[in-house]
């Protein structure tokens, strides 16, 4: 029989517990029993006056709302707050009940503006959240996956003007400039002179700062022109990410889109090396002499892959040649030495042969196309760190080790780019993408702890049950925790 007059209930007058209306198994009430969220108010206590003014928003709904907002890539806080209105879990997630007016969508914005600008409370709560991660021992730091990814800023393509920039300093600049010296004098060259900021170097070396012609956006001047390929070009941040093995997001950092991974590497390390890292898998992008010391003289395995030469067709590769460690020259295809020349700016030993013994070689057409006939190798001051990353990569098992790069580091940024909104930001400056992506990840960390509590039974009467295995044991003796939540002790005895 057909029923009819299905919407007669639309005005009926019922009464309700708001805690009914949502799912035991909704993912906001497992991600609001994982963990304690009054550790929030500690973080912002300073920034609130203790006894004048108006009662303000409460900090923790403050915080939730854009929790909301990444934890379901929504596109912006305006269409978060419609979507708060007509959805009960999100109502009840943030405290409300149903006759509670919704925060107006600009309240977030304003209160960044005021109290959390030039703050470091969202990689506080990244902190927090990952620290609560820890507390269960799910990450397993021996082995760390690092890489970047790219997110397109508010701005357009078309609204650009240019401008000169000068190239950043490297990480390792002075310890460079320190043993080029030191070299240079082991063979009997001068120290190279200092040269003024002012200074311009050909191809960018330490001596001084290179100038170049940038696009610069005239709506978020902080992003720059990112490029890859013919049809990627955007302006863009780029984000550097760190996870282990499992999954779980270790540190980020944000740069403009155009800094090269092999510049911007330090930054990130430097809020992941407290960390008990054994192993640290990157790409090709990371495959440099300064990062290759710096991993290796801290006690970590760079874990690689093969970095073909860059070569013109038809010559010969650099491996063709052969350096003579005792007597620090490299020999060529046709058994000819090429002696030390000098060290340059970049830290690389200049190795060259001879003009006129080159000039009858039958192999000349392949090795060289100077006019004087002269080949010169380089080879960096650095080098043995780097022949150390190709004993590492021929390592057994080390290339299985680095295809689980798609398995985790790559799979975060699919998985942050397509369900929760990271392809893209609607924000302008570097600090509020900071802010995006310390919440952004601390929502995939934390829906992953939430996941995992659930699973194993370790969420009861709304708060995280956190026991050793000794009250496990007594709790079990009193036949108390069995009927509460018996997979909480089989897992934990």
């Amino acid at each position: 029989m057909m029923t009819q007059n299905a919407d007669k209930k639309r005005e009926q007058i019922q009464m309700f517990c708001m805690d009914d209306m949502v799912p035991q198994d909704h993912l906001l009430r497992m991600i609001d029993k994982a963990i304690d969220w009054n550790f929030i108010y500690g973080l912002v206590v300073d920034k609130y006056s203790p006894d004048n003014g108006r009662p303000s928003m409460d900090p923790v709904m403050l915080i939730k709302l854009p929790f909301i907002q990444y934890l379901y890539g929504i596109r912006s806080m305006r269409q978060t707050v419609k979507e708060i209105e007509v959805n009960v879990a999100y109502r009840w997630f943030l405290g409300l009940d149903m006759m509670d007016r919704v925060p107006h969508f600009s309240t977030f914005g304003k209160n960044y503006t005021r109290r959390f600008k030039d703050t470091d409370l969202f990689e506080q709560i990244f902190s927090h959240i990952l620290k609560e991660c820890y507390k269960f021992k799910l990450i397993d730091p021996s082995e760390v996956f690092v890489d970047a990814t790219h997110v397109k800023a508010r701005a357009n393509n078309k609204k650009m003007q240019k401008r000169i920039a000068h190239e950043e300093a490297l990480f390792f600049e002075d310890l460079l400039k320190k043993e080029i010296n030191e070299d240079r004098e082991a063979h009997g060259r001068r120290p190279l002179k200092e040269k003024d900021d002012d200074d311009s170097t050909p191809s960018g070396g330490i001596g001084g700062k290179e100038e170049r012609t940038i696009k610069t956006s005239t709506s978020d001047p902080e992003s720059e022109w990112f490029r890859k390929g013919e049809h990627k070009n955007v302006f863009a941040y780029a984000v550097q990410t760190a996870c282990d093995k499992n999954g779980w997001i270790l540190g980020y950092s944000i740069h403009p889109g155009n800094h090269h991974d092999s510049r911007t590497f330090k930054s990130l390390y430097d809020k992941i090396k407290d960390i008990e890292i054994e192993m640290l898998v990157a790409d090709a992008g990371y495959k440099t002499p300064g990062i290759a010391k710096l991993l290796i003289d801290e006690g970590i395995k760079p874990v690689m892959p093969y970095k073909r030469p860059m070569t013109k067709e038809g010559f010969f590769k650099k491996y063709e040649y052969v350096y003579d460690e005792y007597y620090d020259c490299y020999i060529c295809p046709n058994n000819k030495a090429l002696t030390y020349s000098t060290t340059n700016r970049e830290g690389y030993r200049e190795y060259k042969s001879c003009g006129m013994v080159c000039a009858e070689c039958p192999y000349l057409s392949q090795c060289t196309g100077s006019k004087n006939h002269v080949k010169t190798v380089t080879r960096h001051i650095w080098e043995p760190y780097m022949e150390m990353c190709e004993d590492i990569r021929q390592t057994l098992g080390m290339k299985d080790l680095y295809a689980l790069r798609k398995e985790t580091i790559e799979r975060i940024f699919g998985t942050a780019k397509e369900n929760h909104g990271f392809g893209y930001t609607q924000l302008y400056g570097k600090a509020r993408m900071e802010m995006k992506a310390g919440l952004t990840f601390a929502c995939m960390n934390l829906k992953k702890l939430a996941k995992i509590k659930a699973k194993r039974g370790l969420l009861v009467g709304g708060k995280s049950l956190e026991i050793s295995i000794w009250d496990a044991i007594e709790l079990i003796k009193e036949k108390w925790l069995w009927g509460i939540c018996p997979r909480v002790a089989l897992s934990t005895v």
